[in-house]
């Protein structure tokens, strides 16, 4: 018999030549890519790496961020400043009655505090008299002793006599001034403040013993 010029090749041979052009296809494809576009070393796997002006543009936009972000921070910190000082200004009587702590705001907490302020509290004078009976207790003399004794029990009893009046007139003198509003914590706010001393109050006081508020 003659030679066959068309016998068909071995079915190993055909797919061993298949899988050798797609390895070299697929290496081709990857040195291509590693040689037009290395990978950063501190860029994600998988990624590529980002251009300079992609890179320098985010570096300018968090730079950008991180500035405006302390800008923000010190605006803060100078209006919490000019807050503050106002509030000084305002405790001290010499600014606006809107920028007193929340506690001192409102007609009802003024009018509670010039009724305070407009008569002589027993309260007020707990301290002085209290360093002189302490004295008095002291010193190793009985009459003397007795007497700082007396005198604890008179200013005790003058101070529980007093503040009972003073929330009686008071919550009477609320009442009638504003009516239909809440009073609420305005008598225990002018009993607090009928314990300090004159000139040590806050906010200052403003209307003189004896002046009607």
């Amino acid at each position: 018999m003659g030679s066959n010029p068309f016998h068909p090749l071995p079915l190993g041979f055909v797919f061993r030549s298949r899988s050798k052009e797609e390895k070299a296809a697929s290496t081709d494809k990857v040195s291509l890519t590693d040689s037009t576009q290395p990978r950063d070393p501190q860029a994600p796997k998988g990624r590529p790496t980002p251009k300079r002006s992609e890179s320098q543009t985010q570096r300018r936009s968090v730079a950008n961020t991180s500035m405006t972000r302390k800008d923000a921070s010190k605006r803060q910190r100078d209006e919490r400043r000019v807050q503050m000082d106002k509030q000084r200004q305002a405790l001290a009587g010499r600014g606006n009655e809107r920028d007193l702590p929340a506690r001192d705001r409102g007609p009802v907490r003024k009018y509670a505090r010039d009724y305070v302020d407009a008569r002589f509290n027993v309260a007020e004078f707990f301290l002085p008299l209290a360093v002189v009976i302490l004295v008095l207790s002291v010193v190793q003399v009985p009459a003397l002793q007795n007497i700082a004794l007396l005198l604890w029990l008179v200013v005790i009893v003058l101070i529980l006599v007093d503040s009972f009046w003073n929330v009686f007139r008071l919550r009477k003198q609320l009442a009638e001034r504003f009516p239909g509003e809440s009073t609420k914590g305005a008598v225990a706010y002018a009993l607090m403040r009928s314990l300090q001393m004159r000139r040590l109050r806050l906010p200052k006081p403003l209307v003189k013993r004896g002046e009607r508020p």
